[in-house]
């Protein structure tokens, strides 16, 4: 009787090894079972928002993480955003506002509030940031999907993708099933099989015959009247796509904004989700 519990708890410890090496076994012939990839976009400087989307993300037990630029612009927070995006040290393409913020001065016209931010922007940047912005590529492969901030056919025009027309010819350079965009900061899909449709994402399941053209939304500053940051999770098990929408503390945000000098509007239409 007194080597009983000696020889249950071998079995334990024996039954123990044996499910931990089951698992390692199928991750290494399933190298997919457990990768989940949160994808995120247009984080403008709003520290609140990046880390209520970050902390959801890891709740979510994300293993990777992808940003799809612009990084700065806008909000009040732009060295801190650049510091978290760039220690997490995961794959980034570039935004028109990380590029105008990385010059002297400003190469393209941007309309009054988005050149007051730039400005403020660019003075609140170390030249460390400044060329992390640099050195960004404009479009990527990661995996097996790609990214781009605007458009694939002119990743450095920064064309709008509202539309069929527009996800088309992005459609004609894209050879991966998947791609992911921003830029607009409205969340939504194209989806080409024998011709254009656009579609919600909140789950949308992946299919190898078709092209997918996904925007992810915005973190920092979304556009189609949610207050709340947008983000995507690319479950590749499942081959689901999954629209996410974090509250985070938005008055904190608005007051930063105010304080820092930053034109007052900047900070209303982060209510409005315009």
């Amino acid at each position: 009787m007194n080597g009983f519990p000696l020889c249950f708890a071998a079995c334990r410890i024996w039954r123990a090894s044996w499910k931990f090496r089951s698992i390692y076994e199928s991750l290494i012939a399933y190298p997919n079972l457990l990768m989940r990839f949160a994808i995120f976009s247009d984080l403008h400087a709003n520290l609140e928002a990046t880390e209520a989307v970050l902390a959801d993300a890891r709740e979510r037990e994300c293993t990777h993480f992808v940003c799809l630029g612009d990084v700065v612009g806008y909000n009040a927070n732009p060295h801190e955003c650049v510091e978290i995006v760039r220690k997490m040290d995961c794959p980034v393409v570039k935004g028109n506002h990380d590029e105008q913020a990385s010059l002297a001065e400003s190469s393209r016209g941007f309309n009054a509030l988005a050149e007051a931010a730039i400005n403020w922007t660019r003075e609140h940047l170390t030249e460390e940031d400044k060329e992390w912005l640099r050195q960004m590529r404009m479009s990527r492969q990661v995996r097996d999907f790609t990214i781009v901030h605007a458009t694939l056919d002119s990743p450095d025009q920064w064309a709008y993708v509202f539309n069929n027309l527009d996800a088309a010819a992005s459609f004609t350079y894209q050879h991966t099933t998947v791609c992911f965009f921003g830029h607009t900061h409205v969340p939504g899909a194209f989806v080409r099989d024998e011709g254009v449709k656009r579609v919600k994402v909140d789950q949308l399941m992946i299919e190898e015959s078709k092209k997918y053209f996904i925007n992810v939304g915005s973190v920092g500053q979304p556009r189609d009247g949610d207050w709340r940051a947008a983000y995507c999770i690319y479950h590749i098990d499942k081959n689901v796509v999954e629209q996410r929408r974090i509250k985070y503390d938005l008055a904190t945000t608005q007051k930063k904004i105010i304080q820092a000098g930053l034109p007052r509007l900047l900070a209303e239409r982060l209510e409005l989700g315009r």
